[in-house]
């Protein structure tokens, strides 16, 4: 697979902290938001995840998916678990999820001018997304739909999706996909896209109206992982009844880590 050698000098540094060796902004909806405004029309390509606890602990796995997260201009924090890891350590950072960024900034959109290209989903979810959106804002300036097909895509048909996208004037590219795919695909093809990637995965479904998301006050007291096992079992199980509680196992043996390594460095350092 081809990486990006960069991502990119951002008009404001990105601060970010360590999760399982993996770099997660410290931001908030609204830092994210303004940063990919700063990024605008300055031809260069990015990619940005949006991480949750499953997707972080199966990247920090696998040494092909934690390059993938190393070379995102911003890997979001999704999952609050990840955002309590960053208060603890004294970040400013707040919840930065997907579905939440992708309406913040469509609706503001009128406002800013950005061009949204959504690609990624099922048949005809693409579609349903920009019509329902723009019911909610006519002035939204969508560039473009398209659903790729599943599975191998020949030679011939990606460079026709790149000269598409590239053809459509996207500031910003929407992708949802399922993950890690459509992190891999934004790796790969990130170089001849000069345009802001961002990874949303279930926001294309949420939007769209095809999957019902959390009511609010379950998203609020951070138990949208429970309305979403609950409404699909057989498929999240081991998303949070394994890879959950890994994270929290393997994230306190690191902050325990760290705290052996830095009372070594200060018994070290009283002893020069």
């Amino acid at each position: 697979m081809h990486m990006p050698s960069s991502q990119g000098t951002p008009m404001n540094p990105i601060l970010s902290y360590d999760v399982l060796g993996l770099p997660i902004a410290a931001t908030s909806l609204h830092e994210a938001s303004s940063q990919i405004h700063a990024w605008r029309n300055d031809d260069t390509g990015r990619y940005i995840g949006a991480r949750d606890v499953a997707s972080l602990v199966a990247m920090s796995e696998d040494p092909e998916l934690q390059q993938v997260a190393t070379g995102a201009a911003m890997n979001l924090p999704d999952g609050m678990p990840i955002v309590l890891v960053g208060k603890m350590r004294g970040q400013k950072v707040s919840r930065t999820c997907g579905p939440d960024l992708m309406e913040k900034m469509l609706l503001e959109s009128d406002e800013t001018g950005l061009r949204h290209f959504f690609f990624g989903g099922k048949k005809g979810v693409a579609e349903a997304l920009r019509d329902r959106f723009l019911a909610r804002n006519p002035k939204i300036q969508v560039a473009g739909c398209f659903s790729p097909p599943f599975g191998q895509v020949a030679a011939k048909d990606d460079e026709q999706t790149i000269k598409m996208l590239r053809d459509s004037g996207a500031d910003v590219v929407w992708v949802g996909m399922s993950s890690p795919r459509q992190d891999l695909w934004m790796a790969e093809h990130v170089d001849r896209l000069p345009m802001t990637l961002i990874g949303v995965g279930a926001a294309f479904d949420f939007h769209a109206g095809t999957v019902r998301r959390a009511p609010k006050l379950m998203q609020k007291a951070s138990l949208e992982w429970l309305f979403r096992l609950m409404s699909e079992p057989r498929r999240l199980w081991r998303r949070y009844l394994v890879l959950a509680p890994k994270f929290v196992w393997r994230v306190a043996f690191q902050s325990r880590a760290n705290i052996v390594r830095d009372r070594s460095a200060q018994r070290i350092l009283r002893r020069q």
